[in-house]
């Protein structure tokens, strides 16, 4: 694990230690992951007006119609991403760039694309401000991946469909694992998807509540 962002801003060690052990009590078990999650600022990646809520377990609003998303379900999509030791990871849906941040200390690239340009502008800052050096951003069209950089050994979407985007699929090394919420607003899982040769295994998770996978760009 890359210690990288270890002490940065100014919210107590107790606060950040009780998120760690609310997200034990639902049950998460990596504790490396948790020790990422601990250490990383979360309160930098919202609004100066929410940053006395952003160690509490619950989404937050962005701007722009999307949110960070909550801590328990970043530590699960993280659990399932670092599965199988992913060196190289992209990511659909930078947002705020929290999740891209939690996962730069666990992986040796992390390839994020968003589609709303203030938030990518955003999160680069942030990114810089860390000294986030593995992260590389892009503004394009998150459902078309970023195929110049595949193929990747895990792929995480920060945001639902109906179906998986065939384009994403294609760019999974073998053995390669996507992670993405898929479903309408009020019936999403998260779904894990495997790649054996050219055969795609799926297993499902837990109910989570995303905002919709977009096209284009903003």
């Amino acid at each position: 694990m890359k210690s990288i962002i270890r002490g940065i801003g100014m919210t107590s060690q107790r606060t950040r230690d009780r998120l760690v052990e609310r997200l034990r009590q639902q049950g998460f078990r990596n504790e490396t992951v948790l020790n990422v999650i601990r250490d990383t600022p979360r309160h930098l990646f919202v609004d100066e007006a929410l940053s006395s809520r952003a160690y509490e377990d619950t989404a937050l609003p962005i701007g722009y119609g999307q949110t960070i998303s909550q801590p328990y379900v970043v530590a699960v999509m993280t659990d399932l991403v670092i599965a199988n030791h992913p060196g190289k990871v992209l990511e659909v849906g930078t947002g705020s760039g929290y999740q891209a941040a939690v996962l730069a200390q666990l992986v040796d690239k992390v390839y994020t694309v968003e589609r709303i340009s203030p938030l990518l502008t955003r999160a680069r800052r942030r990114f810089r401000q860390l000294g986030l050096q593995n992260v590389r951003a892009s503004h394009d069209d998150g459902n078309m991946g970023w195929a110049a950089f595949a193929p990747y050994d895990s792929i995480l979407v920060t945001a639902a469909a109906a179906e998986i985007p065939d384009s994403l699929l294609e760019q999974l090394s073998r053995n390669g694992r996507l992670i993405m919420p898929v479903g309408e607003r009020d019936r999403q899982r998260l779904v894990l998807i495997t790649r054996k040769e050219d055969v795609y295994e799926q297993e499902e998770f837990e109910p989570v509540s995303f905002v919709p996978l977009l096209g284009g760009h903003q």
